[in-house]
């Protein structure tokens, strides 16, 4: 029994990590797609025969089920689709619709699909029907490939681009690029350090097998999978260990001259703003005290503002941190975000304490590289 239930489970594949929402989607969304390309290509084909085609099935559960497969994206399904279908109607022509035929259109269909960047399941299936798919196939000749092939493949494309993007899925997938916050062509601070681009493309070559999934979507994946190992080595590092208490804030109608003043007394480059209780208004940093923050012009420098109140250049738009937030959700903000300060509030917004990339990294020094023992 022992050897009955090891054979069992390395005979049944792992669950997919995958949420209930996105099951149901997949399924509710291909059952629309189909039966919305039915409806339409019945519309637009009229009586022809054949007006649908099986091998949409398995398109629908790629463009539905997984949106962000390199295969289910819109050049896959047509491409693949069209290409398969022509080639399998010149192999029926030349070798008649025999088992020989077959193999020749798959096989021929795949190296096609290869060669042109759109890999496609259905596309075998596609081949397949335009061999074996009976007089009424045959009949159509190449017309076969844009009726019903085409059309299906364009109308089925149709829905699942509407479908996907009102469910709120990114399709066609391109993955999350986050710009650089200098606009330079550096990488950013979280990528110069682990794997590299070149790591990764090594890695993929040796795999030696076809992944499905783009090296970009791999890349994020392992990027949030660091992320997820640091949490669990820093998370019990909280916001309130780090901040500084003894916050200097200036409120929002103090003159332009106080504000530049306790900047320079205090060598910091930004104030948060706060009334007299200490609700967080705003921040005023040194950038604030220019007009637009950059120069008019490339040949003129920028020009110090005229306003009288602190309110009037302040940034009202403040990302906040709660002293019981673990300190490494703002590694990706003050590294990447090309954030400098961050204020600390309570539950009522009020500013309880202040932290700086300086602090971020003493903290990261003490509790990992300067502690042997914890970065073990």
């Amino acid at each position: 029994m022992p050897g009955f239930l090891f054979w069992l489970r390395s005979f049944l594949p792992a669950p997919l990590a995958i949420g209930q929402r996105e099951i149901w989607l997949g399924c509710i969304g291909a059952g629309l797609g189909l039966l919305g390309t039915e409806w339409l290509s019945q519309q637009v084909l009229g009586n022809a025969n054949p007006w649908f085609i099986a091998p949409m099935g398995a398109s629908a559960v790629l463009l539905f089920a997984v949106p962000a497969s390199p295969l289910a994206q819109p050049w896959s399904i047509v491409g693949g689709n069209l290409v398969s279908a022509l080639i399998g109607v010149s192999c029926a022509l030349w070798l008649g619709p025999t088992g020989l035929a077959a193999g020749m259109a798959g096989a021929l269909a795949i190296a096609a699909m290869f060669a042109l960047r759109c890999l496609h399941p259905p596309g075998g299936a596609v081949a397949l029907t335009a061999v074996l798919g009976g007089p009424a196939v045959s009949q159509l000749g190449y017309g076969f490939a844009l009726w019903p092939v085409a059309a299906n493949s364009i109308l089925l494309l149709l829905l699942a681009l509407l479908f996907n993007n009102l469910m709120q899925r990114r399709y066609p997938h391109q993955p999350a690029l986050q710009p650089h916050p200098h606009r330079t062509s550096d990488p950013l601070p979280s990528a110069r350090l682990g794997f590299t681009q070149d790591d990764l493309d090594a890695a993929l070559a040796g795999q030696g097998e076809l992944l499905d999934i783009s090296k970009d979507d791999l890349e994020e994946i392992l990027t949030r999978a660091q992320l997820h190992a640091s949490r669990r080595k820093w998370g019990d590092v909280y916001c309130r260990d780090i901040m500084s208490r003894d916050v200097v804030h200036i409120g929002p109608r103090d003159s332009l001259d106080a504000a530049w003043e306790r900047l320079e007394k205090h060598r910091v480059k930004a104030l948060p703003v706060a009334t007299a209780d200490g609700t967080l208004v705003g921040i005023v940093s040194l950038h604030d005290f220019f007009i637009g923050h950059s120069a008019p012009t490339s040949r003129m420098a920028p020009a110090m503002s005229t306003a009288r109140y602190v309110e009037d250049i302040m940034t009202s738009k403040v990302r906040v941190a709660r002293p019981e937030q673990p300190m490494v959700d703002l590694v990706g903000l003050f590294s990447d975000g090309g954030l400098h300060h961050m204020p600390v509030v309570d539950a009522q917004q009020r500013v309880v304490g202040m932290i700086t990339q300086s602090d971020l990294v003493a903290a990261l020094f003490k509790t990992g590289i300067g502690n042997p023992a914890r970065a073990a």
